[in-house]
């Protein structure tokens, strides 16, 4: 069958009377299946009313020909916006001729609600003329049976899927069958499965994973609140409109960032940052200052110092090939400046964007003490690493002066440079602190980032104490919510990692499983500890003071498989270091050259049990299983059964704009309980 656009285009030529090829229309943006297939359904693009996005028509004219011109329609009616049309001479990717058009228009927006039809026609040199059609819907909001929510609070464990929830459970307490004590997280109204898949694949990662809960749509892999198009240029694609941008530009509601990644990662950026490219990191926290009156951006907190660090200082990773700027006299992007209402960017390494933050109003903190002396009446910026912050294992074994974990008689955060940390539930306190003091309510994203990195690694325990560790900022989030009334919080996941499998427990004590450690191979290390079924028992972690494991390395252990893993060595037992974070500024240096590279190199053929991987390369990957969602709060029953991930964009939606659509459960009311010390 031939493409659609593609018989438009030869009906055209046929009553012009030439007998010659058309021009052709190649991509057309928002996406949907009536351009790429012929079928109306399932529609792909979906908007609120009146949330903007950008129309795009990629048109390849016949060879020795130019497009002069091309418009879109929306319904049949002409779109009143200006059209900005460039070719590929330059700036286009590899493949596309040089006479190959790009036609454009930003920020639109829709405010009839059901399923619209907009097409593209466009003329080229001999006045032959090519039309394409697709569709988008517009959502409705519905009739609300509840009041308006004020805030929303959206708490993103990253990698994190039922097992890992679920061994966080295991770690807290279990006493014959039953949890001593919820996890916060398992203790919310209502839980939903959410489908993960991104625009180009069933295997999400995390950029268009966290997308699709903040903007209602599918975007690529790699990519943040923009749909793919044909430029090589990262800050130039399609966009569409962010909740926070949609929420402060129609409400005045406030941003929130807070993370435990490098700021410019791919979870934090993907809620006000549009690009292509989430490795763009110069430009993404340019982007996160510069149109901060486009978002609302008052609190932003994780690590990343080596992105705001002018060039030439010790750390600094700016540069301006990841930067942007967009020219005033090239209407592709003008229009983005002049549409958007955004900042033009520009080149600028030598920038110091800390003191572009405290110059415009924020405050500024580098370590957990700094961020305890906060002024909750100021904007907040805190930058506690110089690129991912230490893992909560590690940062705990830091506070408690322990070596478990260290090299050469120091602990791994000083090795780091970094022995004053905050832990996560510590930074989501500041966040909400600052931003209860909107007037009109804000928009909070809490990330426990390092669950996803640390299962790429496949290093357990490190994953296992970040998931209490964002369990912690959890209950943080939920006694704010239990105490205000109007505050609808959510806790899920982008995506799951590794395939992690609680397959069962060890039959033997941590002193028996180093013996047979050192006697190695598969008859000692497997055979000789993986209980199963009812030999798995129930582990007993003791928990310390602080919540946490006195030590994860306890007779009996939980024992984790994983079913998306590359090759490894396993000996059960908590890896002495973690590995060497490649996005560390300072990794070639001492201490932190010593780090290992990869698993293999970790675990250095330890106990000879290997165990052989499904994936090439040295990591874990993300899967395509669904992840779970739990919601507190008014609104909270709206997130039942199973749903796709856009889908929560809608329902966050509706509840701040229109009032929530089932009477909140009684139990969205109820402090609660407190955690055993």
């Amino acid at each position: 069958m031939k493409h659609p656009a593609l018989l438009l285009a030869a009906a055209v030529a046929c009553a012009c009377g030439t007998a010659v090829a058309a021009p052709t229309v190649t991509r057309l943006t928002p996406p949907s299946e009536l351009f790429s297939s012929g079928r109306a359904d399932p529609v792909i693009a979906r908007f609120l009313p009146g949330q903007r996005f950008d129309l795009q028509a990629t048109i390849r004219p016949d060879a020795g020909q130019k497009i002069t011109a091309a418009r879109f329609l929306v319904d049949g009616k002409p779109v009143g916006a200006a059209v900005a049309l460039r070719d590929c001479s330059t700036g286009c990717v590899k493949g596309a001729a040089a006479e190959t058009a790009i036609a454009t228009v930003r920020a639109l927006s829709a405010s009839a609600a059901g399923k619209h039809e907009f097409s593209v026609e466009a003329t080229q040199a001999d006045g032959q003329r090519v039309v394409a059609k697709g569709n988008f819907e517009v959502v409705p909001f519905s009739a609300a049976m509840g009041p308006k929510i004020k805030n929303i609070i959206i708490l993103l464990g990253d990698g994190m899927g039922a097992a890992q929830r679920t061994a966080a459970r295991i770690v807290h307490g279990y006493a014959q069958g039953k949890a001593i004590e919820p996890l916060a997280m398992d203790s919310f109204s209502a839980t939903a499965l959410v489908k993960t898949s991104s625009l180009n694949s069933i295997v999400t990662d995390s950029s268009p994973g966290m997308t699709a809960y903040v903007s209602g749509n599918k975007n690529n892999n790699n990519e943040e609140g923009v749909f793919p198009d044909d430029t090589v240029d990262p800050f130039d694609n399609p966009r569409v409109e962010y909740l926070s941008e949609y929420l402060h530009r129609t409400q005045g509601k406030q941003l929130g960032i807070v993370t435990t990644a490098d700021v410019f990662d791919a979870t934090p950026a993907g809620n006000a940052v549009h690009t292509s490219n989430r490795g763009a990191g110069t430009g993404i926290v340019d982007q996160f200052f510069d149109d901060r009156a486009h978002t609302g951006l008052t609190v932003l907190m994780g690590g990343g110092r080596k992105w705001f660090l002018p060039a030439g200082t010790p750390g600094s990773a700016r540069t301006e090939t990841n930067d942007y700027a967009f020219s005033a006299i090239d209407p592709h992007t003008a229009e983005i400046v002049k549409r958007w209402g955004v900042s033009a960017g520009g080149l600028d390494k030598g920038r110091d964007l800390i003191q572009d933050f405290q110059s415009a109003g924020f405050q500024y903190a580098a370590t957990k003490a700094e961020l305890d002396k906060a002024d909750p009446a100021r904007p907040l910026l805190g930058l506690f690493a110089f690129s991912n912050m230490n893992v909560a294992l590690d940062k705990i074994n830091g506070r408690r002066g322990a070596d478990k974990n260290g090299l050469s008689g120091a602990s791994v955060v000083e090795d780091f440079g970094l022995p004053d940390q905050p832990m996560l539930d510590e930074m989501a306190a500041q966040a909400i602190n600052v931003l209860r003091r909107s007037p009109k309510g804000f928009v909070l994203m809490i990330e426990g980032a390092s669950i996803d990195k640390q299962a790429h690694n496949m290093d357990t325990e490190r994953w296992m104490l970040d998931t209490l560790e964002f369990d912690r900022a959890v209950r943080v989030a939920q006694d704010f919510a239990a105490e205000q009334g109007d505050t609808l919080v959510i806790v899920t996941a982008d995506h799951e990692c590794s395939g992690a499998a609680l397959i069962g427990g060890s039959i033997v004590t941590d002193a028996k499983l180093a013996e047979l450690a050192a006697k190695k191979g598969v008859a000692n290390l497997r055979n000789s500890v993986v209980g199963v079924y009812e030999k798995a028992g129930f582990p007993h972690y003791r928990l310390a003071p602080d919540g946490y494991p006195e030590t994860t390395d306890i007779d009996y252990r939980l024992l984790v498989g994983y079913g998306a893993n590359a090759d490894r060595y396993e000996d059960w037992r908590t890896k002495k270091t973690p590995q060497r974070d490649g996005q560390q500024p300072f990794v070639g240096e001492m201490p932190l050259k010593w780090y290992p590279a990869n698993a293999a190199e970790r675990d250095d053929a330890l106990g000879e049990y290997q165990v052989t991987g499904q994936v090439p390369g040295e990591q874990a990957v993300h899967t395509a299983t669904d992840v779970p969602l739990s919601a507190y709060g008014p609104g909270a029953l709206a997130f039942t059964g199973v749903i796709d991930n856009t889908d929560v964009f809608f329902k966050l939606a509706q509840a701040a704009v229109k009032g929530v659509v089932a009477p909140a459960d009684s139990s969205g009311a109820k402090k609660p309980p407190k955690p055993r010390r």
